[in-house]
C-alpha cells in the first residue's frame, strides 16, 4: 500500500475519545443518556467502536449498512435505526437494530410481523413532529393511538418512547419550551397506557445547548449526539457556544498540490456555465499565485466549507476533481509534491468519509 496516497482523511482516536466522555459526563450529570450518533462520518466502524469503548448503550445511524459494517467489524453495542424505517427495509431493521423510530403506522405493522418471524422484541421510539416538519406524528390523536395500538395489539413490538427532531430541516431552536411540548405528550400517553416510557429522545446536537445551559426539561432523558462529539464546530461557529475544552481537530483531511503557477484571477473568454450548470462571477485581482490540490468537489461538495489550517489560503473554487487555491498571500512558498491540511464541517465530513477517492488513516 502507498503510505503516501491522497487525498487522506487522519481521524485521531484519541481525540475522538476525549470528545465522547466529555458529553457523556455532561449529559449523564442531568439524568441524560447519550445515543451516538456516527452517520456524520459515514459509520466508519473504528469510529463506532469509540462509542461503544465509551459505553454508549445504543449507537445510533441512519443507514442500516453501516450497522451491519459495525456488526461485522465486532462493534460490542445495541443500535438505533435514526431515520425512520422504510417498508421495504423492515426485515433489516429488525435484524440489524435494537430500536427504531417511526411514524408509520404501516411500518410499525410491518415491523411487529417481521419481529415475529425473527422471534425478536423490537423497540419503537413513536416521532412527534413539533413544527420542524421533517418526521413525525403532527396530529397528536394519531400520535395518541399509534402508541395505543402498539402497546395493546403490535406484540411483538414494545413501545419504548417517543421523540423529536429539531433544526435538521425546518431550523427550529429546541428551546425548553418546544421540548415541553414533548414532555406534554409522552405525559398523555403514560396516562392512557398506565405506565412510564423508557425514552423520552430531545433530540440531537440542536439539543445539546439545553445542556450545556442546564435548562433541559427534566423528562428529557436521551439525545442522539453526533456533531458536537465528531466536530464540535457548530455550536461554537452557529450558536457562539464556548467549545474549547473539546477536540475539533479529530479529523484531518489532506490533500497534495499538483500545480503551481501564476495566472489572471479573471477567466479570459466568454463565460458561460462551469462543470455543475453554475453561472460563476469572479473579481479580478490581476495575476496571482494559484495552486490546485488533487482533490475535488465529488469529495467534498462544497468548496465554500472548506478550512484550511492555513489561514492565508484563500480557497477560489473547485470543479469535480480539482480544487483551485490562492496562496499569493501565503508565508510558505507552496510546491508541486506539498500537502495542504483542511479542518472539515458537518457538510464536508459526510462527503469526504463518503469517498471512494479519500483514504482514510488512523492515529
Amino acid at each position: 500500500m502507498n503510505k503516501n496516497k491522497y487525498p487522506k482523511l487522519v481521524v485521531d482516536l484519541k481525540k475522538l475519545r476525549h470528545n465522547i466522555d466529555h458529553v457523556l459526563i455532561k449529559c449523564q450529570d442531568q439524568g441524560i443518556e447519550v445515543a451516538g450518533v456516527i452517520k456524520g462520518c459515514t459509520g466508519l466502524p473504528e469510529c463506532a467502536n469509540q462509542f461503544a469503548l465509551a459505553g454508549c448503550r445504543y449507537i445510533a445511524t441512519s443507514r442500516l449498512e453501516q450497522i451491519e459494517e459495525a456488526r461485522n467489524f465486532g462493534v460490542q453495542s445495541d443500535f438505533m435505526m435514526i431515520r425512520i424505517p422504510m417498508l421495504s427495509e423492515a426485515a433489516d431493521v429488525v435484524r440489524l437494530a435494537e430500536v427504531s423510530l417511526n411514524s408509520e403506522m404501516k411500518v410499525l405493522e410491518a415491523l411487529n410481523h417481521q419481529a415475529g418471524l425473527q422471534d425478536r422484541r423490537h423497540k419503537v421510539i413513536l416521532m412527534v413532529d413539533l413544527g420542524d416538519l421533517r418526521e413525525g406524528y403532527w396530529d397528536k390523536e394519531e400520535l395518541l393511538q399509534a402508541a395505543l395500538r402498539v402497546e395493546n395489539e403490535l406484540y411483538n413490538l414494545e413501545l419504548a418512547g417517543i421523540g423529536t427532531n429539531l433544526g435538521c430541516y425546518g431550523a427550529i431552536a429546541a428551546t425548553p419550551e418546544k421540548l415541553n411540548e414533548l414532555v406534554e405528550c409522552v405525559e398523555m400517553i403514560e396516562e392512557k397506557i398506565g405506565r412510564e416510557l423508557e425514552f423520552v429522545s430531545g433530540g440531537s446536537t440542536t439539543s445539546y445547548p439545553r445542556v450545556l445551559e442546564g435548562n433541559m426539561p427534566r423528562r428529557i432523558n436521551q439525545l442522539r449526539i453526533g456533531e458536537a462529539i465528531i466536530l464540535a464546530k457548530d455550536l461554537q461557529d452557529l450558536w457562539g457556544f464556548d467549545m474549547s475544552d473539546m477536540h475539533q481537530d479529530v479529523f484531518t483531511l489532506q490533500a497534495e498540490v499538483i500545480e503551481v503557477k501564476e495566472k489572471p484571477s479573471y477567466p479570459v473568454g466568454q463565460i458561460e456555465f462551469d462543470a455543475f450548470g453554475n453561472h460563476p462571477a469572479f473579481e479580478d485581482q490581476g495575476v496571482h499565485k494559484r495552486a490546485i490540490i488533487g482533490l475535488g468537489k465529488v469529495d467534498f461538495a462544497f468548496a465554500d466549507m472548506l478550512l484550511p489550517r492555513d489561514e492565508e489560503i484563500k480557497i477560489l473554487g473547485a470543479s469535480s476533481d480539482h480544487t483551485i487555491l490562492d496562496v499569493q498571500n501565503c508565508k510558505h512558498d507552496y510546491k508541486v509534491g506539498d500537502v495542504v491540511e483542511f479542518d472539515l464541517c458537518y457538510a464536508t465530513i459526510v462527503y469526504a468519509t463518503n469517498s471512494q477517492n479519500v483514504d482514510v488513516v488512523y492515529i
